[in-house]
């Protein structure tokens, strides 16, 4: 396994610590928000990379943090009159909720820094003992010359630092580029003792000592995003390094900005889109597939129309394993020759060796879900050449389904429910009966048989009865596929100039809260921003 190592800026070969084992630290977010979409690519990013280590049959520890002491923290329970410690707790319940509906597997550990005070407290006295930092009026800073190394994660020379460092001038300390490990209290903020006074920890320190004291000195992999590398990452090894004298990290990982017009999502700028409000309008498992639809070291623009394309390939692997379901129900006819079924799976083992090749070369998602759809399109040939099905043939689909179906819960694309859309199926279904029992009423019985034939493929039966139609299935149909299917039936109406009936279907999907547009690229739905 290749994997770019942002210290030394180079793929490396990995060679875990301990053979089968690997250690994992990734930076959660700062909770006095929301989470916006950039923050939750680095969520998914490293899921996935969670994800094929457990696959690959790896021990896995994962820690990710929060940081819930910080000014962003403070200053936003100001403004909403509520102590800055509860805030935190707030929003770390809200990031769950969002994390878990991006199928964002939970941390071994979540460990936040108002748990950690005596850890750091601890690791900044013992700093202060060997050299490396200094008190000031209660506030303790990193004397950053001292450490040899600094600035060999982000490639940067302490003197071009020196000379153009964007720090806040505080003439207390020694060097402009020192940096805080402590902060005198001040009113009205949370504070703790210490051996300098009642105050806080600074930002950088509180990653360097929970991570060590979950995984020690030295671990496998740290990872976060770009923006991350200076100065936080680069302050981290900084402190753990001083503090222990060994290699803090042996590889650095660090996944590409989101941007929107090419321009960096943040809430500084104000060009950010919080994840919750485009769950609304999109369902969870194609946003989690969009992040992961580009290599994690690459930008990744955001518009809608890419959360559309994500969309439509999406419902593509989940119609094959929708066919693939109703292929393996079907009951046997025809006998299918064992090599016609033996090159079948031939091919479709080779699939999954390029899948692997390409996780194992970086974490290359982006490649790896090209040969899902390679797969795909392989099932749904050997399906559609059956002309028929025998045991032989649905064995051989029911391992082709469950193939595809394995690697992509590797990538944690397949969701099963979305809480978001419950009701929603059903009135979806209320569409396409309403539609059936029309076109039943006009003769149109080409229309009624091919809405009859969809349900059933979906194990979706109708019940006529004197007062209407009753809809009964056991397992919920996708979502997805039924609004294709309204949307499929939407365009025949306007081609045959039945606009009425095009109309009926825009105007009920919106009341059900789904909008829908026409594009020169195609018609488009989403969920209406709530």
């Amino acid at each position: 396994m290749k994997i770019y190592n942002t210290l030394g800026g180079r793929k490396e070969e990995l060679v875990t610590l301990n053979p089968d084992k690997v250690n994992i630290y990734v930076c959660g977010p700062t909770t006095y928000n929301y989470i916006h979409l950039g923050n939750a690519r680095p969520l998914v990013v490293f899921d996935t990379v969670r994800r094929y280590f457990i696959y690959k049959g790896y021990d896995v520890t994962y820690v990710q943090n929060f940081t819930d002491v910080d000014d962003k923290i403070i200053n936003r329970a100001k403004e909403e009159g509520i102590d800055a410690l509860e805030l935190g707790r707030k929003y770390i319940e809200e990031y769950f909720q969002d994390a878990d509906r991006l199928n964002v597997l939970r941390a071994d550990v979540h460990p936040c820094v108002s748990e950690h005070i005596p850890d750091i407290v601890e690791a900044v006295q013992a700093l202060i003992e060997k050299g490396y930092a200094y008190e000031v009026d209660g506030d303790v800073y990193f004397r950053v010359r001292s450490f040899a190394g600094y600035g060999k994660l982000s490639g940067r020379s302490l003197d071009d630092m020196m000379a153009g460092a964007r720090v806040e001038v505080d003439e207390r300390k020694e060097e402009a580029v020192d940096f805080a490990l402590w902060k005198a209290a001040k009113e009205g903020e949370p504070a703790w003792d210490s051996p300098w006074g009642k105050g806080r920890p600074g930002w950088h320190i509180e990653c360097s000592v929970m991570s060590t004291k979950y995984l020690g000195d030295t671990f496998d992999i740290h990872g976060g995003g770009s923006d991350l590398i200076f100065p936080h990452h680069e302050n981290e090894i900084a402190q753990a390094e001083a503090l222990t004298g060994q290699e803090f990290v042996k590889y650095w990982i660090h996944n590409g900005f989101i941007t929107v017009n090419n321009e960096k999502m943040s809430k500084s700028v104000g060009n950010f889109f919080i994840l919750r409000d485009i769950l609304a309008r999109y369902p969870a498992d194609v946003i989690r597939y969009y992040l992961i639809s580009t290599h994690y070291r690459s930008p990744l623009d955001f518009d809608d129309g890419k959360l559309e394309e994500a969309r439509k390939a999406l419902g593509r692997l989940k119609t094959t394993l929708m066919l693939a379901d109703e292929f393996i129900k079907q009951e046997p006819e025809q006998v299918i020759t064992g090599e016609q079924s033996g090159e079948f799976l031939d091919s479709l083992a080779v699939l999954k060796e390029e899948f692997i090749t390409a996780m194992e070369d970086d974490f290359n998602t982006a490649k790896a879900l090209g040969f899902l759809f390679e797969m795909a399109h392989q099932i749904n040939s050997y399906i559609a050449r059956s002309d028929g099905d025998s045991l032989t043939a649905q064995s051989a689909v029911e391992q082709g389904r469950s193939t595809l179906k394995e690697l992509g819960e590797v990538l944690g694309i397949f969701i099963e429910s979305r809480s978001h859309e419950e009701g929603l199926v059903d009135k979806i279904l209320d569409i396409l009966v309403s539609l059936r029992q029309t076109a039943r009423q006009e003769k149109d019985y080409q229309i009624a048989d091919n809405l009859r034939d969809f349900l059933t493929q979906l194990e979706v039966s109708i019940e006529d009865t004197s007062k209407g139609s009753r809809i009964r299935y056991q397992q919920q149909p996708d979502l997805d596929i039924l609004i294709d299917k309204v949307l499929e039936m939407r365009a025949a109406y306007k081609q045959n100039r039945k606009y009425e009936r095009a109309d009926y279907i825009r105007d009920t999907l919106l009341e059900h809260g789904i909008i829908i547009e026409d594009t020169r690229e195609g018609v488009r739905w989403k969920f209406v921003n709530a």
